[in-house]
């Protein structure tokens, strides 16, 4: 089994796509509930991850942190 995945555009591709698929009695299921990160915030957790594994960031321990 392979997974396709695509990035509908509007409630009109979806249906005529839902359409489709019914049409040619494939089995398929839907991930409604996907998170939506910007390109802006995964770069911003890419700079933050690197910052943390170069040592660029500090920490405080979980009793200061409460």
């Amino acid at each position: 089994m392979e997974t396709v995945k695509i990035e509908i555009q509007n409630e009109q591709e979806k249906k005529v796509l839902l359409a489709f698929l019914k049409s040619l009695n494939y089995r398929f299921s839907m991930d409604n509930d996907a998170p939506i990160i910007s390109d802006e915030h995964m770069q911003e957790l890419a700079r933050r991850k690197a910052d943390l594994l170069s040592g660029k960031t500090s920490s405080l321990p979980w009793t200061e942190t409460k």
